[in-house]
């Protein structure tokens, strides 16, 4: 089986990832999706990030019983921060028989050299990329064997909703119907 490992913090969820995730498996030959939610990407600050166990739950409810797709906690038992090739390694020994292909988004793969242990990934590894807003991977150098998907562009980020819900703006919209309930019932992001 050939599975999409779309790693992310989904913080929260929404549309954009929604959409993204249901091209990708549509489009690109893997069999499953799952959404593998990051505790603490190193990358990034951990200061906005809603609890692991929410955003666990909003991609289950953003999944809505889809068997194409899987909610991934197993970076919740891995130590932190949260290095993609420790958990494809784990994710390996545990399916010998599956055939993971990690998903990026276009900002991610240019930067794809700053990850620990990157000479690996871009050896055993193929990348199923998506556009994203101001990044053009055909005209950069990458050294990842890598797909590039024509998924529709996603201008949505997990950042302006925050904003948004902080502002008191809203944004039922931007997010699947349970999340937008799961946010707005425990008050998240306010």
């Amino acid at each position: 089986m050939k599975v999409g490992l779309f790693f992310g913090s989904f913080n929260p969820v929404h549309i954009g990832h929604m959409a993204i995730a249901n091209y990708i498996i549509e489009y690109s030959g893997i069999d499953r999706l799952w959404f593998v939610v990051s505790p603490q990407n190193p990358l990034k600050k951990k200061k906005s990030l809603a609890n692991d166990y929410d955003r666990l739950e909003m991609v289950n409810l953003a999944i809505d019983n889809d068997i194409r797709f899987l909610a991934c906690d197993i970076e919740f038992r891995l130590p932190k921060p949260s290095y993609t090739i420790n958990t494809l390694t784990y994710l390996k020994e545990k399916h010998p028989s599956y055939s993971f292909v990690p998903i990026m988004g276009a900002d991610n793969i240019v930067n794809l050299h700053k990850w620990k242990n990157f000479e690996i990934l871009v050896r055993d590894y193929e990348f199923i990329v998506y556009p994203r807003p101001g990044f053009n991977v055909e005209n950069m150098k990458i050294s990842a064997n890598y797909f590039m998907v024509e998924a529709p562009l996603m201008e949505i980020s997990s950042t302006f909703i925050r904003k948004a819900v902080a502002n008191n703006m809203d944004v039922r919209f931007f997010l699947p119907p349970k999340v937008y309930e799961y946010i707005s019932n425990k008050h998240i992001y306010k």
